[in-house]
């Protein structure tokens, strides 16, 4: 039997939750009365797993600890036509090996979140490989073609003149299709996915007359204040090193914090609620942000390496101290002979560290020689230090310099 406890059902329904479709007291009252059937679906096309993903990879743990039965639904059926969910171009089909391999990739990072213990795997090509002609026509007829061109991103593509696939107008059909299925109670996922879940609904009350509810998460800001993405290059990774995650999540802005405590920890929200009113009243709010780095990194990691990233952090970029020598990376500065027959020297680094983004950390003054912490000026001047030299890029960065003639 579920937990029917008022107080755990109340928290698991609003907080890290952007709304609950068609409303929320009707869900609540079902998840007092019996245990519910919901699932999160996810389609494996390689996904690089972050914080802005933990907060619905939470709430599906939340659900399975509370005792419904949950879940996790690989899209191996709708991968191989692309969901176009904020796109303007079709995405490309991946073969079955692909797709396994990614879902690998995928539960091994998800496994920092989910308990599989507790969560039943299922695959959608289960049934939508076995859909035939009769039953697409079927499926087909149960909503408009004006319905479906209603999604925001079809619209952008026909003010744009971009092509519209005929393959990418009935995803949402066969995403919603999911729901008929597996005759669920719940679908939770993003609120990008909102669409796609409500067309669930719709579907579910057309082939069970049953009802089903939508329970979408919000996004969060990555370290920049924009949305956490890898191409903003501002996100925390669920498998980052306990160092670096406990560094990344310490540049996150300070009006972020109470909505990282609120959706990726479980500290109480009356603690939370006191550490909002301490910060409007004026009290600084870097221990906030030191107490919620060590929260996650400890929940991500262990409380040992959490321990060891916040002293790393205290000594190395708060005291400014040298760590040890594991933590350098190497910039490589080559001669090279050009077309021309003139030698030039240039520069290699690690693939977190562009040429621009080198560039750039000189320009802003944040390149220094060590241990004297004399600011490199230039480009030239780097390329004329000796082999060995050890330098800073930023407050997180420390490079040794490797010659090669």
């Amino acid at each position: 039997m579920p937990d029917t406890n008022q107080t755990k059902i109340a928290e698991i329904l609003s907080r890290g939750v952007n709304e609950v479709l068609p409303n929320k007291s009707s869900l609540t009252k079902l998840m007092t009365e019996r245990k519910i059937r919901l699932y999160l679906g996810i389609d494996p096309t390689g996904a690089f797993l972050h914080l802005g993903h933990a907060v619905v990879l939470r709430k599906l743990q939340q659900f399975a600890q509370l005792g419904h039965q949950v879940i996790l639904l690989v899209g191996n059926g709708t991968v191989r036509i692309g969901d176009p969910t904020g796109r303007d171009e079709s995405r490309p089909v991946l073969d079955d090996a692909t797709i396994e391999k990614n879902f690998q990739d995928w539960k091994t990072q998800a496994s920092k979140i989910l308990d599989f213990n507790l969560i039943e795997i299922r695959h959608n090509g289960d049934w939508l490989d076995k859909l035939d002609y009769a039953a697409m026509i079927k499926l087909m007829a149960k909503t408009t073609v004006q319905q479906l061109l209603e999604r925001d991103m079809f619209q952008k593509r026909l003010a744009k003149g971009l092509p519209i696939y005929g393959h990418e107008i009935i995803y949402p059909l066969l995403q919603g299709y999911d729901s008929v299925a597996m005759d669920v109670d719940l679908e939770i996922g993003g609120s990008d996915q909102t669409f796609n879940m409500l067309m669930g609904r719709h579907l579910q009350e057309q082939y069970n007359h049953h009802e089903k509810w939508v329970l979408t998460t919000p996004l969060i800001e990555g370290t920049d204040g924009r949305k956490m993405s890898k191409s903003f290059n501002n996100y925390i990774a669920l498998t980052q090193e306990p160092r670096a995650m406990y560094g990344q999540l310490m540049r996150i802005q300070d009006e972020s914090i109470i909505k990282y405590f609120s959706f990726l920890t479980d500290v109480p929200m009356a603690e939370i609620i006191e550490m909002e009113k301490a910060m409007q009243k004026g009290v600084n709010p870097m221990a906030f942000k030191k107490k919620l780095a060590l929260t996650i990194t400890t929940a991500l990691h262990d409380a040992a390496s959490a321990k060891d990233a916040e002293e790393f952090f205290a000594k190395t970029v708060q005291n400014d101290e040298i760590p040890e020598e594991n933590v350098f990376g190497t910039i490589i500065i080559k001669t090279i002979t050009k077309t021309d027959g003139h030698s030039a020297k240039v520069i290699q680094t690690d693939p977190q560290l562009s040429s621009t983004e080198l560039n750039r950390r000189i320009k802003q003054g944040a390149a220094k020689i060590l241990p004297e912490m004399k600011k490199i000026e230039s480009r030239a001047e780097l390329l004329s230090l000796a082999d060995g030299t050890k330098v800073k890029l930023g407050k997180r960065n420390w490079y040794k310099i490797k010659i090669y003639e």
